[in-house]
């Protein structure tokens, strides 16, 4: 272990566990375990999920991560992907093992360097005692004679067979639980730790369990080899993900997309485009993406249509921003181009938020809800454009009054997306429009 450090233990969110509680001794141990190993509070992330060990994560100071019921090793996949220098703990009791199992076999099977704590106290102690996927034939829940039907899982028999490397079957009252959680958290890949205990709140009031009996059961269980499981020991996922990133050739072409325009904007623009099917809706907002990009902005994109073909809305999200763009998601878009019913009906909420700095612009003939945005119409029958051009028209409006994009910024983007004759037609419908 490192050298030693202050506990990381939340001071103002002390453990609150009904007395006898095995959760408690594992959340003190965990600190000891950090601690010795010399890690402060912004290297590590604990993610939790629903429960009694969903509550680990309010009583550290350290990152955090409370998600839904079975789904934290996801939540931890992405972290750990994201920030591989974090050191990432998930918990979680046998409840959220049973509902999230698919999970758990992803984790074996991909091997990141993730330390799993299985909370395993054989019921759902929060919401009542019912069964769990560990509890016993035998035992006595709410859940009456349920779990006299299926056979309990032992995770540790599971997630050998499923590939996980590193494996220990351990008690909360173990002597040694502080060595072997840091163990298991300094081991380089995917690592779990089934950690059985008493729950006094439920099981223990309907099966009268020792400490002792819960000892002799572990013993009859399936032997564990209580650190690295030889067979299964590989490269961790994540350094072999990067390893094997460096030696690929790019298979997708940036388009060969290059700054020769001078930007217009120096914060962040969202822009909304609201049609239907067969408006050409999402090649519009890739349009403009890459004639973000000539501009040397960063740009997203995110499309909303339905699973039917050629009917109902279509509806494209735009991001541009001069630095890196944090969040894709639109609030408020300060640009709504609108083409047609079906995609304002989607997104009819967003007009009420808009204010007179931003900008709307439409066919004359759509109606929208009422705003205070300022109008630009478009007289499309005056100016011969179908309705599977209006996006792109709209676009043009959009980079002649350069608001966003100039338009050559457009030109670039068009040029970018199209060639021969389709090019010809995008650059005949800006003609029309100027």
């Amino acid at each position: 272990m490192g050298d030693t450090m202050t506990s990381l233990l939340n001071n103002s969110r002390p453990p609150v566990f009904c007395p006898g509680c095995g959760h408690d001794l594992v959340v003190r141990k965990l600190d000891t375990a950090l601690q010795g190993m010399g890690l402060s509070g912004d290297k590590v992330v604990i993610v939790s999920d629903i429960g009694c060990s969903g509550l680990f994560d309010t009583f550290f100071n350290t990152h955090a991560f409370h998600g839904l019921h079975g789904r934290a090793l996801t939540y931890a996949t992405g972290l750990k992907m994201a920030r591989p220098e974090l050191t990432v703990i998930t918990v979680m009791g046998d409840g959220g093992l049973g509902i999230g199992g698919a999970h758990v076999l992803s984790s074996c099977r991909r091997n990141l360097d993730i330390t799993l704590l299985v909370l395993n106290n054989f019921n759902y102690g929060m919401t009542g005692g019912q069964c769990s996927v560990t509890t016993p034939v035998d035992a006595q829940t709410s859940s009456g004679f349920l779990n006299q039907l299926d056979a309990p899982l032992d995770i540790c028999r599971v997630a050998e067979s499923a590939g996980a490397p590193y494996l220990v079957r351990t008690m909360a009252t173990d002597k040694e639980l502080a060595e072997q959680l840091a163990g298991a958290i300094e081991y380089p890949g995917f690592a779990i730790m089934d950690i059985l205990g008493l729950c006094p709140g439920r099981y223990t009031k309907r099966n009268r369990t020792s400490i002792a009996q819960l000892k002799s059961q572990m013993k009859s269980m399936h032997p564990v080899a209580d650190g690295p499981v030889p067979e299964n020991e590989r490269e961790e996922y994540g350094a072999h993900y990067r390893r094997l990133a460096l030696a690929t050739s790019p298979q997708v072409s940036d388009g060969g997309i290059t700054t020769t325009c001078e930007k217009i904007v120096d914060q962040r623009r969202e822009v909304l485009l609201l049609g239907a099917a067969g408006q050409y809706i999402n090649t519009a907002g890739e349009v403009l993406c890459l004639a973000g990009m000539s501009g040397g902005l960063q740009v997203s994109q995110k499309n909303d249509y339905p699973i039917t073909v050629l009917r109902g809305h279509s509806v494209c999200e735009v991001v541009l921003e001069p630095g890196s763009i944090g969040y894709t998601g639109i609030s408020k878009p300060s640009v709504v181009i609108a083409v047609s019913a079906e995609g304002v009906a989607r997104r009819k909420g967003v007009f009420s938020l808009l204010n007179k700095d931003d900008l709307i612009i439409k066919p004359y003939d759509l109606e929208i809800p009422v705003t205070e945005a300022r109008i630009i119409e478009i007289d499309r029958k005056e100016q011969a454009i179908k309705p599977s051009q209006m996006a792109l028209a709209a676009l043009a409006v959009l980079a002649g009054n350069d608001c966003v994009i100039t338009l050559k910024m457009l030109h670039s983007g068009l040029a970018a997306r199209f060639s021969g004759k389709l090019l010809e037609d995008a650059m005949g419908v800006l003609e029309k429009m100027q």
